[in-house]
């Protein structure tokens, strides 16, 4: 056992260890943000104000943003166009070489946040100005 073996976790199903490192930051951090005082002006608080609105539009904006990666680095994009994507097997249509580093995956993370602020914001104003049950 060494201290990289330690790291070996799975995702699915979730180890123990998958667990730790995932959930014991974030209740970490959430214990410590949970002493801070959010003023209305902070970015948190305007995707807090619409979590489903956000979670609705993340998704496609993602896989419009995976479209268009596909489309530059391998000049097609007929294997993102496929629901569901077979990864495996015979039919296996993703490239030999598909993936991304660690980076970019962040880099896209931040520019959907990024790109969904003003949306989020948008929509956050519209529900405090219109007191519909629909919107609540």
């Amino acid at each position: 056992m060494t201290v990289a073996s330690f790291l070996s976790v799975t995702k699915y199903p979730p180890s123990l260890l998958y667990l730790l490192m995932t959930l014991g930051p974030g209740i970490f951090l959430l214990g410590l943000l949970e002493r801070i005082e959010l003023r209305d002006a902070n970015p948190l608080i305007v995707f807090g104000r619409v979590p489903l609105f956000f979670y609705l539009l993340h998704l496609p904006l993602i896989h419009l943003v995976a479209i268009a990666l596909a489309w530059l680095r391998y000049a097609q994009m007929h294997f993102m166009l496929n629901n569901p994507p077979s990864l495996w097997g015979p039919a296996r249509l993703f490239p030999p070489d598909y993936g991304y580093k660690l980076v970019v995956a962040y880099l896209v993370w931040l520019g959907v946040v990024l790109a969904l602020y003003a949306p989020c914001k948008w929509f956050s104003a519209v529900k405090q100005k219109n007191t519909s049950a629909l919107l609540s």
